[in-house]
């Protein structure tokens, strides 16, 4: 009768990772090994690296392989591996923040064991293919995200002026900035931040957009500026740039800005208050 039952079983989830994986159109099927314990690990894992229709990820716990199953025109093996590698799961391509690593459950957390064996033969000209290949990244990620830095600080120059029109118009190019940005091409570490802020800026741009109400613009924008501070601080701008803060603005609890000047010119206030704040960071 058991083996009856498992057979049952085994025919369902069969039947279940077919349906699926005949959703997922310009199918590519890869098995990488991914690290974890147990049950729980096995539904996390698939969770992040699942997308409805164009990736598909069954993980087995005893042998720590896993079959990725995905659209290879709408994402590729290192976009999945990166989402589970958010969710706290080295795989041989990308070892998780250690922040997620330390917030799984302590049943979770896994030996964790080096992933890349580097070579002490490596030749000049190998040495000199790495580092071209990880400039030229840095410069793409450099290119995607300049135009959203530089719209941000459009939109605080123009709440600085206390121009609300100028606001709503500008917001919006900071929305279609964020919206060029591709993801897939952005370096591991920007990668990761931008999948944890880019809802939210999203979200904080189209709000802002949406309106003319000063007051309600510089509401929007302390959200805003505490995940712009988030990115900019793993993905760099081309000069120094300075995290300032008013004590005075969000009714007393004080808030934050990103400024390309030291000097302080008070976003939340204007003119009514133009120097009140200080530098409380400086990136570079």
């Amino acid at each position: 009768m058991n083996s009856i039952k498992k057979i049952v079983v085994a025919i369902i989830v069969l039947f279940s990772v077919t349906t699926a994986n005949a959703q997922i159109k310009n199918t590519k099927t890869e098995t990488v090994k991914i690290f974890g314990n147990c049950g729980m690990c096995k539904t996390t894992i698939e969770k992040a690296g699942n997308l409805k229709k164009v990736a598909q990820v069954d993980w087995n716990k005893d042998t720590k392989t896993a079959t990725l199953t995905y659209d290879s025109q709408k994402t590729n093996q290192n976009e999945i591996l990166k989402r589970i590698a958010l969710a706290g799961y080295d795989s041989n391509s990308f070892l998780a923040p250690e922040a997620a690593y330390n917030n799984l459950p302590g049943c979770c957390q896994y030996d964790r064991e080096a992933k890349v064996t580097v070579s002490e033969t490596i030749t000049n000209h190998e040495s000199h293919d790495k580092n071209s290949g990880t400039l030229n990244q840095e410069q793409t990620t450099n290119n995607q995200l300049k135009p959203v830095f530089d719209n941000y600080f459009l939109l605080k120059d123009a709440l600085v002026k206390t121009d609300g029109k100028a606001v709503s118009l500008i917001a919006k190019d900071l929305l279609a900035s964020l919206n060029e940005v591709k993801m897939d091409e952005l370096e591991m570490d920007v990668h990761l931040v931008w999948m944890k802020v880019m809802k939210d800026l999203m979200a904080g741009a189209k709000n802002i957009s949406e309106t003319q109400d000063i007051k309600k613009q510089r509401m929007l924008f302390m959200s805003l500026s505490k995940n712009m501070h988030d990115l900019i601080k793993v993905a760099k701008y081309e000069t120094p740039v300075f995290y300032q803060f008013c004590p005075m603005a969000n009714d007393g609890k004080g808030a934050n800005w990103l400024s390309k000047e030291d000097t302080i010119k008070n976003p939340y206030y204007g003119s009514q208050m133009l120097s009140c704040g200080k530098t409380v960071e400086t990136i570079k």
